[in-house]
């Protein structure tokens, strides 16, 4: 059983127990396992008591004593079970792990319970719905607590004065600035406007600025076209003269990028699992969710619930990982609009905006004809560089759609 580990843990070092005592679901060991229950109890009355820094059998045997009463045949019970308590073996490295275990097997027991109130009507789903999210995203951490260090030259160095990757658009420089690890923020629009091609203008500019991986997630269409676009893209070249010089241009993609690009297709982009897992094995340099709102990975009864949870969750990554832009799309207001705003996002008046640090609408004429786009910017919190301007952090901007080169151009 995985909380005597723990128990053993506790009465081998004290410093674990100050660490991680909090993480015990006491309520849950107390209807399920009373006796252990009892002994962690135990535990936390000696080490509040004493200034010990372990417990030894012979301490906890009269520790307990002092706090229940037993008789004959219950005590020689307990000395046998203490007995093969603290002669288990036990991994330090693996305390993780042991409260880990610990906490899903109390999720599950309460997930279960859940499970049953919504079956007679006393609970609903969203309630089952939280616990399951709880099981697959909660897990103790022995990373310590770091405070924000408050030096302003150190800030300035690594907010300011430290380069991150810079847009094509030169606008956007001067208005949102640029990305460094920790910014999440997401364009939208209309279907059919041009929203991946823009990912492909920027991040064949912004790759060039880095050694690191930028890693695509796509799930909006087959990722060989992606590709082909950002072969496009990287040498502002048609499809024709890109076919036609082929050697050549891979030749040249090869030795500027090697293979620092990687679109991942939908199996490996539909789900926060798998691209969790993906993360765990790379470095990025950038993250691209082309399109986010159809990542799954969280159960909700109400579908903005589902959404805020996502885009927190790459908010999360971009803090762990590297800067993250996300594409979503703009709901029905947004048709034949020029200048998109926040409240023209699909599917969230607050859940999705809230978690972005910027957020980017792109809008076109209804003629279709039109190579215009329209750029508002309706959210930004970055810092910006020293050449960004503060009159245009909510700024707009009309610039050209060139699709027959996969890039987008300032006027």
């Amino acid at each position: 059983m995985v909380e005597e580990l723990i128990i053993k843990l506790f009465c081998t070092d004290k410093s674990y127990y100050d660490k991680y005592y909090k993480h015990i679901n006491l309520n849950y060991i107390k209807i399920n396992f009373v006796n252990i229950y009892k002994l962690f109890l135990v535990v936390a009355n000696f080490y509040e008591k004493n200034n010990n820094n372990s417990i030894s059998q012979s301490d906890l045997e009269i520790a307990y004593h002092s706090s229940y009463l037993l008789e004959d045949s219950e005590r020689d019970e307990l000395s046998s079970t203490l007995t093969r308590i603290l002669k288990q073996d036990v991994n330090v490295d693996n305390v993780t792990n042991y409260l880990n275990a610990h906490r899903k097997r109390c999720l599950a027991g309460e997930l279960a319970k859940v499970a049953l109130d919504v079956e007679d009507g006393s609970a609903n789903m969203e309630d089952l719905m939280h616990k399951v999210n709880q099981m697959e995203h909660e897990e103790v951490s022995d990373v310590e607590a770091t405070a924000v260090n408050m030096d302003l030259l150190d800030l300035h160095h690594s907010q300011i004065a430290t380069p991150g990757l810079r847009w094509r658009l030169d606008w956007l420089n001067k208005s949102l600035g640029s990305l460094r690890k920790g910014d999440f923020g997401f364009v939208f629009a209309r279907p059919e406007t041009g929203k991946t091609t823009f990912l492909a203008s920027e991040m064949t500019h912004m790759i060039t600025q880095t050694d690191g991986d930028i890693l695509w997630f796509n799930n909006e269409e087959q990722g060989r076209k992606v590709a082909v676009r950002c072969y496009q893209a990287m040498f502002g070249v048609t499809n024709k003269e890109l076919f036609d010089n082929k050697e050549e241009h891979y030749a040249s993609y090869k030795d500027t990028i090697g293979n620092r690009l990687k679109i991942y297709d939908y199996e490996d982009s539909s789900s926060t699992n798998s691209i969790e897992n993906i993360l765990k094995a790379t470095d990025p340099a950038l993250i691209i969710f082309d399109q986010i709102d159809k990542i799954r990975g969280f159960k909700m009864d109400r579908h903005d619930l589902q959404l805020k949870a996502l885009y927190q969750w790459a908010r999360e990554i971009a803090k762990m990982h590297a800067p993250v832009i996300a594409v979503s799309q703009a709901g029905g207001t947004g048709e034949n609009k020029l200048w998109l705003t926040m409240d023209d996002v699909d599917s969230s008046k607050t859940a999705k905006q809230g978690e972005a640090d910027w957020i980017l609408g792109i809008g076109k004429e209804s003629d279709n004809t039109s190579n215009m786009r329209f750029l508002n910017i309706s959210k930004n919190k970055l810092l910006g560089d020293g050449d960004t301007l503060p009159d245009l952090r909510h700024g707009n901007a009309q610039v050209l759609i060139k699709p027959q080169i996969a890039r987008y151009e300032q006027i």
